[in-house]
């Protein structure tokens, strides 16, 4: 059965954005898109991936599926890229958001623990969240690994990993790395 991963950066007291939904505070160092490019080149937008010159081997990546809200969909939608992680599979979950019938388009999902457990049965990957935090909560105990890019800074409030009641069970440290620009990637795993 295929994995859910919540790969997120987040702050060092654990928010995911400032409490307007900015992540403009978060690392976007050259090394650091780099270190990022060559590790975790589906975690890129296209148009980003594409700038630094990284490629996309489905025959290594760790997910060929991402999950995201319509929160963290819609700067995307905005700047008028329909699809911003191309190839992959794209679901945003969203009860506003209409279904497109657009080639390539975005699936549309309203329930979002049965869109992730028909997923899981699927042949296929990893299955990447994307964010945010309410989508998180929501899927909670859907989550399988936490891959936490904790950044240098203190945003105090903002936008939490988890926006909604904790994550039920222990995690076992897989991996600790350290990433260019003093981030920290930290790899946990629910303990079953």
């Amino acid at each position: 059965m295929r994995e859910l991963i919540y790969f997120i950066a987040t702050s060092i007291d654990g928010q995911i954005a400032d409490a307007e939904g900015d992540t403009s505070a978060f690392s976007a160092d050259a090394d650091y898109l780099s270190t990022l490019a060559r590790e975790f080149p589906e975690s890129l937008p296209a148009h980003i991936r594409e700038a630094l010159g990284a490629t996309l081997d489905p025959a290594t990546a760790r997910w060929d599926t991402v999950v995201m809200g319509r929160r963290t969909y819609e700067p995307a939608l905005v700047a008028g890229i329909e699809s911003p992680y191309a190839p992959l599979t794209e679901v945003v979950v969203s009860r506003t958001l209409s279904p497109s019938l657009r080639p390539g388009a975005p699936r549309i999902a309203r329930d979002a623990v049965a869109l992730v457990r028909e997923l899981k049965r699927a042949p296929g990957t990893g299955i990447w969240l994307c964010g945010g935090g309410e989508l998180a909560a929501s899927l909670a105990h859907e989550i399988d690994r936490l891959l936490v890019k904790v950044n240098p800074i203190i945003l105090g409030r903002g936008r939490p990993l988890v926006d909604g009641p904790a994550i039920a069970g222990r995690w076992r440290l897989e991996g600790v790395e350290r990433l260019s620009a003093d981030v920290v990637l930290l790899d946990y795993a629910r303990e079953r």
